[in-house]
């Protein structure tokens, strides 16, 4: 049972991914509840009311300066709305950076399902072994969730 429930919300993070306007990659999330109640979503993305329509913020390395992570936009729209996440499960079709990593230590998810990291990722590696290790010390489970098992491959391009 768990893995329909792993698919369905994993489906709708690559969905609510697609409102991003990154052009080269786009990210969502979806944090549940223990009730598999959806308790907020997010996608990369700028901070509200940031101009997204100058072209040069989207082109790095000025973007890494302009959008925020799909896991953290989650946190914060559930912050926004005086939602608690502590105990939730979080469904990204990625692996979460070192500093979505921390944010989702800090606010009490406990759960993350996931796409297994590239530890050798010339870009992200360095972060995606740390965020292991920090998952691993703070008892965040983490499930690998592999989109070839399934026959719609939705995963996000690169």
């Amino acid at each position: 049972m768990t893995a329909n429930w792993d698919k369905r919300f994993m489906d709708l993070a690559v969905h609510i991914g697609n409102w991003s306007k990154d052009s080269s990659r786009k990210v969502g999330c979806v944090i549940v509840g223990p009730h598999n109640e959806i308790r907020a979503t997010g996608y990369n993305g700028f901070p509200r009311g940031a101009d997204d329509g100058q072209i040069e913020r989207h082109a790095r390395p000025q973007k890494y300066l302009w959008t925020e992570h799909a896991e953290r936009n989650a946190i914060f729209n559930a912050a926004r709305s005086g939602i608690p996440l502590e105990g939730c499960r979080i469904y990204v079709p990625w692996f979460p950076c070192m500093d979505c990593a921390r944010a989702i230590v800090q606010v009490g998810i406990k759960q993350l399902i996931a796409v297994r990291p590239d530890e050798n990722d010339p870009q992200w590696g360095e972060a995606f072994s740390a965020a292991l290790e920090l998952f691993k010390e703070t008892n965040v489970e983490i499930r690998w969730f592999d989109f070839s098992d399934h026959v719609d491959d939705p995963s996000p391009k690169n």
